[in-house]
């Protein structure tokens, strides 16, 4: 579990066998944990922040759960119509994500409790089976929800576009560079791409 001292610690040993990170860590410190609670309403969440900003995100679940709930219920969303969810700001192509996620959470067939219990390619395996959830979107769940410290999500611009700089490489690296690029670091990739996220927000002065 990624929580404040194994995430400092994994970050001490990948300054110690890569440099970048040293030097990242010099000009921006260490990361806060990114960790969130396991099951349905987080992934969840996923998909209503999919391809929105942030603050956008926030608003469409604000009204959903106005409209439905708190949480966002799996049973109560299902019940709603098109226009109810619309309304609160959910595409049609998200209402198919979203009641396939509610469909499998409800009968059984997405059992959250077990996915711990899995190795991390045999979870993502569990997870891309929901409408509109592919692999980084299974990826960034079992790094924020489960804090699994070597999940990788590679195809992450922000994860690409910072490990790069952090490497000193010329270009924004390819989703395959940058997997070759963190092989040597497992087994705390997932910390290195929460690293990134942290460097690419920070304003170094």
């Amino acid at each position: 579990m990624l929580d404040s001292s194994v995430l400092r610690s994994a970050m001490d040993h990948l300054a110690s066998v890569e440099p970048g990170f040293g030097r990242g860590l010099e000009r921006v410190g260490y990361p806060e944990p990114r960790l969130r609670s396991p099951g349905y309403e987080t992934l969840l969440r996923t998909i209503v922040g999919q391809q929105v900003s942030v603050a956008s995100a926030s608003a469409i679940w604000r009204k959903l759960e106005a409209a439905i709930g708190e949480g966002v219920p799996a049973e109560t969303l299902l019940a709603q119509d098109f226009d109810a969810l619309r309304a609160c700001g959910l595409s049609r192509q998200k209402q198919g994500y979203a009641r396939s996620l509610a469909e499998l959470t409800i009968s059984g067939e997405l059992d959250f409790a077990a996915l711990p219990k899995m190795d991390d390619e045999e979870a993502i395996a569990q997870l891309v089976r929901i409408k509109g959830i592919g692999r980084w979107s299974a990826e960034i769940y079992l790094l924020f929800a489960e804090g699994r410290p070597d999940v990788f999500p590679a195809g992450d611009l922000a994860v690409q576009i910072e490990l790069g700089r952090l490497m000193g490489l010329p270009d924004r690296p390819s989703e395959k560079r940058v997997r070759d690029l963190a092989a040597p670091w497992s087994p705390w990739r997932g910390a290195a791409a929460i690293f990134a996220w942290h460097h690419y927000n920070t304003p170094v002065l």
